[in-house]
């Protein structure tokens, strides 16, 4: 979809849906962003220029019509893990590194290879987060004092349990009436932004009726400035680049794939069509730049998507509008924000963490009891109680181990015996019984990679003075090779031609063929070797070995053959197979 695409069309009424859409995303944004900036360890004004700087910039330079960007609570735990680790200045030059990471991975259009990372594995981190989410909102849910918050999902949670003693019974009485309200507000006016109406219906009882006995963004924070902060452009090392060069990337790929799957969303709902290279240029350029004003990193943010697609969004302007009307916000109502009590903000976001959970699913792949309920199961783990950098690593690399595992197991390398009572001349037909030991006919099926590559071996025959001196592979349902398949293939042809054997191959198909090509190995074979159908090579290896005593073989004399056993008269080799080698092929081959 190009720039000009998306707004083919656009008229007078588009300008008033952008409008009203943009305005109404911007209001949900606004506690979002707060919320978004004080769960990763930062100042909530941060959120908000996030809001601001990056979802006018993916909207404008993205590829997908209707995403809203901004903080979104899939960055929270690593982006809390930064913070606490390397500070502040350091996160916003991750956020840029990951930015240039977006860019370039969009310029060499890397976005299809998003939609191959495994389910289980999105699955299992996006619940882990969900947890981290929710397990971080509890503290401020009861307005415990004193606390200090750890990267380890375990040490905070005996730091709950080591600070209950200071438990704030009006901090639970605010936000219990906040996340009432955003329940209700879900249930019976699903358009109305609920966190909005929570959020200030809890501030509004906190001022009149708790004041001073609820802990505020202003007590925490500080006030909120009603400006966006001067343009600074951070200090960016060789040594700052490699120490951050991991996370930043764990940032990119996260930001992709939340994106990507804001705009898969997207497209659904719509019938629109993103471009996902487009898509991942927009958001590198918006994590780019957003750090330049303060801002933490930004990805596509399904909720707020949804909602501006509901509220009948135009075009790309109604996200330029949402952060628009975040600025103006920003402007005139910046002080009364620091009123806002943090148990307020609580509930917003485990609400935001139950419905990013994808518990259904989460559920549905654990109950299969297969290697991917091992490898959710894992990822799940890992991110709760190890960190979201090990959790991806590790589960895709088990997801990789499983997929081998499985594509060896689709593939088969089997003897060809066809039954012999289906003919009338039952002495051509290669049996358990019959088995003529200088023709080999195998069926090999299934992608011939790395994984498979123990299976062809072990069922390929071996050296030996039983060895079939021709060995027919018939490869037409062999759909890829790799190097390690080719390896296995030139070793067999090594084999039998110290032995003075052959190997013919029939109905090979592009990929494999283009490999031996590219590696020498189809020359050492023989072009000749190749045939398009397995009764040409099967004609041809009929007429090509000696009857008149087969070599290697437990038979003494032409007549005894148990291929040829069945021919009416012992003959020279060319008056024997004289009409009748066209039968033998097409039975031998199966009627190919």
């Amino acid at each position: 979809m190009t720039g000009l695409s998306r707004f083919k069309g656009y008229n007078m009424a588009s300008l008033r849906k952008d409008i009203i859409s943009g305005t109404i995303v911007g209001v949900i944004a606004i506690p979002l962003g707060m919320a978004f900036a004080i769960a990763s360890g930062v100042k909530p004004e941060y959120g908000i220029y996030t809001t601001i700087v990056a979802g006018i910039l993916i909207s404008l330079f993205g590829g997908s019509k209707f995403q809203i960007g901004g903080p979104t609570g899939a960055f929270i735990p690593i982006l809390f893990a930064i913070a606490m680790e390397y500070g502040y200045e350091n996160l916003l030059i991750a956020g840029m590194m990951a930015g240039v990471i977006l860019v370039v991975m969009g310029v060499l259009r890397l976005g299809v290879l998003i939609k191959f990372i495994p389910k289980p594995v999105t699955i299992g981190f996006t619940a882990g987060i969900a947890v981290i989410i929710f397990s971080g909102q509890i503290a401020n849910f009861l307005g415990l004092r004193d606390m200090e918050r750890h990267e380890s999902f375990v040490d905070n949670m005996k730091e709950i349990g080591a600070h209950l003693s200071t438990t704030n019974l009006y901090s639970i009485l605010t936000a219990g009436i906040c996340l009432a309200v955003v329940i209700l507000g879900m249930r019976f006016a699903p358009k109305v932004p609920g966190s909005l109406i929570g959020l200030l219906c809890a501030t509004v009882i906190a001022a009149l009726f708790f004041s001073g006995k609820v802990t505020t963004i202003g007590s925490a924070y500080g006030d909120i400035p009603n400006t966006l902060p001067s343009f600074h452009f951070p200090v960016i090392t060789w040594e700052k680049i490699k120490l951050l060069i991991r996370p930043a990337f764990i940032i990119a790929m996260l930001g992709a794939i939340e994106s990507l799957l804001s705009a898969v969303v997207a497209d659904g709902m719509s019938g629109t069509r993103h471009d996902s290279n487009r898509e991942l240029v927009g958001q590198g350029i918006a994590n780019i730049a957003a750090p330049l004003f303060g801002g933490i990193p930004a990805t596509g943010a399904i909720a707020r998507t949804a909602t501006n697609i509901r509220s009948g969004a135009a075009s790309p302007l109604s996200g330029v509008i949402h952060g628009v009307v975040v600025f103006l916000i920003l402007l005139l109502f910046a002080p009364y924000a620091s009123s806002i009590p943090l148990a307020a903000m609580a509930p917003i976001l485990m609400v935001v963490a139950w419905n990013m959970s994808e518990r259904k699913e989460f559920l549905h792949l654990l109950k299969l009891k297969t290697g991917d309920s091992l490898v959710l199961f894992i990822t799940f783990l890992l991110t709760v109680f190890a960190d979201l950098t090990v959790a991806v690593e590790v589960g895709l690399v088990l997801a990789v181990i499983l997929f081998v595992k499985r594509m060896g197991e689709v593939h088969r390398v089997s003897k060809v015996l066809p039954d012999p009572a289906s003919v009338k001349v039952e002495a051509h037909m290669v049996t358990d019984s019959h088995d003529c030991p200088q023709i080999g006919i195998y069926n090999v099926e299934g992608p011939l990679f790395f994984g498979a590559a123990y299976r062809f071996d072990h069922t390929m025959p071996g050296p030996g003075p039983d060895q079939a001196k021709v060995i027919l592979l018939r490869m037409s349902k062999v759909p890829l090779m790799d190097t390690t398949g080719e390896a296995n293939l030139a070793s067999l042809v090594k084999q039998l031609q110290a032995d003075g054997g052959r190997l013919m191959i029939a109905g090979i198909q592009s990929q494999p063929l283009e490999l031996l090509k590219k590696t020498g190995l189809y020359d050492r074979i023989g072009a000749a070797q190749f045939y398009e159908h397995t009764g040409e090579a099967i004609n041809e290896a009929l007429g090509s070995i000696s009857h008149t005593r087969c070599e290697g073989c437990r038979h003494a004399a032409f007549r005894e053959c148990s291929v040829l056993s069945g021919l009416e008269e012992a003959a020279p080799r060319g008056a024997a197979f004289k009409g009748r080698t066209p039968a033998v092929a097409r039975k031998l081959s199966g009627g190919v």
